[in-house]
């Protein structure tokens, strides 16, 4: 069931200052994820609740009914049931914990120990009974909470809790995405295209540092960086540039991919037939040659995409491929982060879709991991850095200073790029 909320509440549940948010608001932003999750969970009901939750196993999806039972069990795991919940970062992640309110709740539903291809395996408990575990987690959370002192160690493993169950909203709608459902999501407008932005040399301060509201671990810590000067594109790639690389035959010349990349694109088309971005079913340069023409699936269903739009569902090996095509390269997440906040008001937009950088994913100078060891620390050195968000992220989660990461090969996540100047 949802959670009611005060109507005057909702305009400040969903904003970018969410991460200095203080005991009482957090509650109620808490509360709108909660709503949210199982908002998106009864479009999975609808589809797919006849057959059971069945999905096809691939690598980039779980099976829905794990995803929402790992959303319940993540918040009771670093709330209601950590000892040390108010020392926040400080935390000892091998203390001892109190017993879950489902006594299966660790052999289901732990990332770190469930292996991805066993989830398809697992006795999971039905839709109510997930349900209701979310409604006694949440009720726990809530009440605790509400003893909790407003200081930022202390609200630590609630703010987590609330931007990790953020995360997870954004792969229920790339999940749905992946599956063809029936979802009634549009795609912002996109305005104008607008000449790439000249940047000055400068140096700039990367990351955060702690005691400025919630950090994650690697944000942290901040430091100094030299950054040259450099050429960057105002908004991402849109559609009638790439079409123009797919027109040239950038699907079967070797020359424009590095050798990894070739081998994920002879991949594809040997299991796909794919020569263009994941869910495009036609793409080319129409009539007159001005404007591309692509028709992608979209949620289940084949819509047209204008061409200032940014393509869309490229993993970072086509990002790359493009970049070398064009006689151009993808941003530094530095550079990226540096015109986001020094650019905005001369056109850099951002926002639309997550974009890939050319950086690949490693703690910053100093990095200390937190308490919550997989986060990060695991994937340095084989994921890119994406930053940005997408029109399916929370306002709350989007920062100019946030790093997302993944595979080079992801492209069902709601991804893009945007290149710079040689």
């Amino acid at each position: 069931m949802p959670f009611d909320l005060p109507v005057s509440s909702f305009s400040s549940l969903d904003a970018s200052d969410l991460r200095q948010a203080g005991r009482e608001v957090l509650g109620l932003a808490l509360m709108d994820a909660r709503n949210h999750t199982l908002h998106l969970v009864s479009h999975y009901e609808q589809a797919l609740g006849a057959d059971g939750f069945q999905v096809p196993r691939l690598p980039e999806l779980n099976p829905p009914l794990w995803e929402l039972g790992h959303v319940g069990w993540f918040q009771e795991r670093w709330i209601g049931r950590n000892l040390q919940r108010h020392q926040g970062p400080r935390c000892d992640p091998q203390a001892a914990r109190l017993a879950s309110l489902q006594p299966h709740a660790d052999r289901w539903w732990d990332s770190s120990r469930v292996a991805h291809d066993s989830r398809w395996h697992l006795d999971l408990p039905g839709l109510a009974d997930i349900k209701a575990y979310l409604l006694a987690t949440l009720e726990s959370t809530l009440d605790l909470l509400a003893k909790t002192p407003d200081e930022d160690d202390a609200l630590y493993f609630y703010r987590l809790a609330l931007f990790h169950e953020d995360m997870h909203a954004e792969a229920f709608l790339y999940m749905a995405q992946t599956l063809g459902l029936p979802f009634a999501l549009s795609l912002p407008a996109s305005p104008a295209v607008q000449a790439p932005l000249w940047v000055p040399a400068t140096r700039w301060r990367l990351g955060l540092d702690a005691g400025s509201g919630f950090t994650f671990d690697n944000e942290r810590p901040a430091h100094e960086v030299a950054v040259p000067e450099f050429e960057i594109d105002a908004q991402p790639v849109t559609w009638s540039q790439y079409v123009e690389f797919v027109a040239d035959g950038g699907y079967d010349r070797p020359e424009f991919w590095q050798p990894t990349g070739w081998d994920w694109l002879q991949d594809k088309a040997l299991s796909e037939g794919r020569r263009a971005p994941r869910h495009v079913e036609q793409i080319g340069v129409a009539r007159g040659g001005s404007q591309g023409a692509v028709l992608q699936t979209w949620f289940g269903q084949t819509q047209r995409r204008a061409g200032n739009q940014p393509a869309m569902h490229l993993s970072w090996w086509e990002a790359d491929a493009w970049c070398r095509w064009a006689g151009r390269r993808l941003p530094t997440e530095v550079e990226w982060e540096l015109a986001a906040h020094t650019a905005a008001r001369r056109g850099f937009r951002w926002g639309e879709v997550w974009e890939w950088t050319g950086s690949t994913f490693f703690g910053y100078p100093g990095f200390a991991a937190d308490p919550y060891r997989d986060y990060s620390e695991p994937w340095f050195g084989t994921h890119k850095v994406l930053r940005g968000a997408s029109f399916a992220t929370r306002a709350r989660l989007k920062s100019p200073k946030y790093r997302n990461y993944f595979l080079p090969g992801r492209d069902d996540i709601f991804c893009g790029f945007r290149s710079c100047a040689l």
